[in-house]
């Protein structure tokens, strides 16, 4: 009985996403064919028609006080709703449930639900249905696209399709600021390994004509890419958050795995393609690869997605033409050796940057750095971070608080610095400068200010030697 009287928290969670599109269904009656996606789709036509059309009710009203700009959210006690135009007349709404406690109570009287709108991750969940709409927009191209193929049936269909696992993926109770920065994390590496991979990149591009783009990948960290930046980052967060944990087994060979070695010339070949055929040797193999749509100077490219591993990742983007068993042999005849040699190179480097950052002991500092111009980012105060898993070395009510400054620098254009005491004996400091922020989290009881101040400052110069902060 015991474990009945305890408190149960519930995180926040996915009450409906849905998709609309208000000219489609101008006239009364007509009103269902608004709606071009609606999660879950069990619920009741009436009920669908009528959440669609209060929030269409909401966005209209809000453009009397804002033609330009209007609403994005809408706060309850219960629950949040975000509203995201990413085409001309094409809405995407989300509603999310606020976390909340379930306190028992005596008597056999029900349970009482105190929702607390405070904790959830304002400047996350705002920002989901644009990341939504990006993916969607990587693998199918946009809204406007399907109309003009095959009209509203065809955009449907993506849509159902594409959102209907999607939404699967999204774990709102692992989220944090790194989801908010959406960055990448980049690969320190000397300037001849540099060179090395720049020149075998060059070869192959120059080898493999229908190769366009290209993006160099080791240990989930981004090395180069030739890539618009916009598109490197929402297929940098596909490949590192899905496609890569689905193929996490050794990189050494087993007995059985499908990676065992084999020799081209002298070298020991470790080659293989995560996407198109997984063994260039049966017959039956297909030769499918994934189609992604990217930026091109009159608007968008289709390419196909090649992802080609050793112990390091290269990613190919090819022109979108039909992909044979020649090429595909071709280019694992080509890409394999090399690549393994540069993995050696590359993973001696990584042994070299570990033994740099010193011993694994508990620093009394961790930090969250993020650059808005190259989409940098850089923590010490994540372990593990995937798309449903999210551990973290600090206490939640700190992520908490950098997040409520994360929230306080989205205010204002001004570089400024924030400094909190918090109530655990921790400071956290956060700094925005030159479009740079740095989160600092300190375990020091009994510093003051001053003190503070310049423990910052020698991290500043420590960690960010290279990088200009503003005092």
């Amino acid at each position: 009985m015991a474990s009945g009287m305890q408190e149960k928290q519930y995180t926040p969670s996915l009450l409906s996403f849905f998709i609309y599109n208000p000219t489609f269904g101008p006239r009364e009656g007509e009103e269902e064919k608004k709606i071009l996606f609606y999660h879950p789709s069990d619920v009741e036509k009436n009920e669908k028609i009528r959440n669609v059309g209060l929030c269409e009710a909401i966005v209209q009203f809000t453009r009397t006080f804002c033609p330009t700009k209007p609403a994005k959210s809408l706060h309850t006690q219960k629950n949040r709703q975000f509203f995201f135009e990413p085409e001309e007349n094409f809405w995407m709404v989300m509603v999310v449930r606020n976390p909340m406690i379930e306190k028992p109570n005596k008597d056999g009287k029900p349970p009482t639900v105190e929702y607390q709108e405070e904790e959830m991750l304002l400047y996350l969940t705002s920002l989901l249905p644009l990341q939504c709409y990006s993916m969607y927009k990587l693998f199918n191209g946009t809204f406007s696209r399907a109309m003009q193929a095959g009209g509203v049936e065809l955009l449907m269909q993506k849509l159902e399709k594409f959102f209907y696992r999607y939404l699967q993926t999204l774990h709102l109770q692992s989220c944090d600021l790194l989801d908010v920065f959406g960055g990448i994390s980049f690969f320190p590496l000397d300037k001849m390994t540099y060179l090395k991979i720049q020149s075998f990149v060059n070869r192959v591009e120059e080898s493999l004509s229908l190769i366009k783009y290209t993006a160099f990948l080791y240990n989930d960290q981004l090395i180069w890419s030739g890539l618009e930046q916009d598109d490197m980052r929402i297929l940098y967060k596909y490949l590192t958050t899905s496609l890569f944990p689905r193929h996490s087994e050794p990189e050494l060979a087993g007995r059985d795995s499908p990676m065992r070695p084999e020799v081209a010339g002298n070298l020991l070949h470790y080659g293989r393609f995560l996407t198109g055929p997984a063994n260039l040797k049966d017959p039956e193999a297909k030769f499918r690869f994934p189609k992604i749509f990217v930026s091109a100077e009159d608007g968008y490219e289709e390419l196909h997605l090649i992802v080609y591993k050793v112990h390091s990742l290269l990613c190919f983007l090819i022109a979108s033409v039909e992909l044979t068993r020649e090429f595909c042999e071709q280019l694992d005849s080509l890409v394999g050796p090399q690549l393994t040699l540069l993995a050696s190179d590359i993973c001696e480097q990584f042994t070299i940057n570990r033994r740099i950052s010193g011993p694994e002991k508990e620093p009394q500092f961790k930090f969250i750095y993020f650059n808005h111009m190259n989409l940098a980012e850089k923590s010490t105060i994540h372990m593990r971070k995937t798309a449903s898993v999210c551990l973290t070395s600090v206490h939640p009510d700190l992520m908490k608080i950098l997040g409520d400054i994360n929230c306080d620098f989205a205010r204002v254009d001004e570089d400024e610095e924030i400094i909190v005491k918090a109530m655990t004996d921790y400071w956290v400091v956060g700094k925005k400068s030159d479009q740079r922020e740095l989160y600092v989290i300190l375990n020091q009881k009994n510093a003051n200010l001053i003190e503070v101040n310049e423990e910052v400052k020698r991290l500043c110069a420590t960690q960010f030697n290279n990088i200009f902060f503003l005092d």
